[in-house]
């Protein structure tokens, strides 16, 4: 009688933890906060948002990356490569401090797979991302079709206007938070499917990733140990998306984090061996990410698009 009582209560936590963790993943990419109690105690203000990003040689066009840069090579045997990742973000930045949404949603699939090779916990944070990937792609193709109806009939002299991400008003950041303004798609005040809210979602969860490997690269802390992935992954947490989610989201997240392979799995993701290897590699990307993500974070602050709903 006793042990089928223990055997009950087993299974009630196990279905709690469970239902919890569900709870957090299906919210993970759900409609946040905003920033408008930034000073708070719980809400700290972020300086390094607005950071000015190191002078580099940009790309103003994009080109589908073919081969690996010198100090990211190639990693056998699996899907994620770290050197397409490099030049995808690389590829989207502009000399302007635009964004290209070709590349930079090239840059998601990339660490969509980065994602996956974490475990089956973290590849549903996956097909968040990849409904949010696809729904820029589809507005992209939309406003286009709309734009060349407008146009009146198709030219019939052979030449096609091209249709998509690598043209027109959803080319880059800048070019589409413009074009949703002007047609009045952009809802400051309850939540709309535009690319503007679906853009802020993938950014604010850029920064939980370069947080997180940034953490990596760092080595060991002041105590001279080195911090678990799940540790680092819940102080990007804490700073990236904890203040956009609810108490219970924040608490239910902590069993994704105790999920998290060990510090050497990430390292195999970039083909090194130790935390000496690691470091200028992780760098490396950390450097690009940052880039990506403080000309997006300029581009929204401008247009006060920071807490959209």
């Amino acid at each position: 009688m006793v042990l089928e009582r223990r055997r009950t209560r087993i299974r009630y936590l196990l279905l709690s933890s469970v239902t919890a963790l569900l709870l957090f993943i299906t919210s993970f990419w759900l409609p946040q906060g905003g920033v408008r109690d930034c000073g708070a105690a719980w809400h700290p203000c972020l300086s390094f948002n607005l950071q000015t990003p190191e002078p580099q040689l940009l790309h103003e066009k994009w080109v589908e990356p073919t081969t690996a840069p010198p100090l990211i090579q190639e990693c056998p045997g699996q899907s994620f490569q770290a050197w397409r990742l490099l030049q995808h973000l690389q590829s989207s930045l502009t000399a302007d401090g635009d964004v290209l949404l070709e590349p930079y949603l090239q840059s998601w699939n990339e660490l969509v797979k980065f994602m996956e090779s974490l475990g089956t916990i973290v590849s549903f944070f996956s097909q968040k991302v990849k409904v949010k990937i696809a729904l820029i792609r589809e507005l992209s193709l939309k406003h286009s079709a709309e734009a060349l109806g407008k146009r009146g009939p198709p030219d019939l002299s052979g030449c096609q206007t091209p249709l998509g991400l690598q043209h027109g008003a959803y080319r880059s950041v800048r070019s589409m938070v413009e074009a949703e303004l002007k047609a009045g798609v952009v809802n400051f005040s309850r939540r709309t499917d535009s690319g503007c809210r679906t853009i802020l979602r993938l950014h604010r969860s850029l920064q939980w990733l370069k947080l997180m490997l940034e953490g990596l690269a760092n080595g060991e802390d002041a105590d001279g140990r080195y911090k678990t992935p799940g540790e680092l992954s819940r102080d990007a947490y804490q700073v990236a998306l904890a203040p956009h989610h609810s108490w219970m989201l924040r608490q239910a997240a902590e069993l994704v984090f105790l999920a998290l392979p060990d510090r050497k799995f990430f390292f195999q993701l970039v083909c090194v061996h130790s935390q000496q290897e690691a470091t200028p590699k992780l760098r490396t990307i950390i450097h690009a990410l940052t880039l990506a993500h403080t000309h997006t974070q300029q581009i929204l602050h401008k247009h006060n698009m920071l807490e959209l709903p």
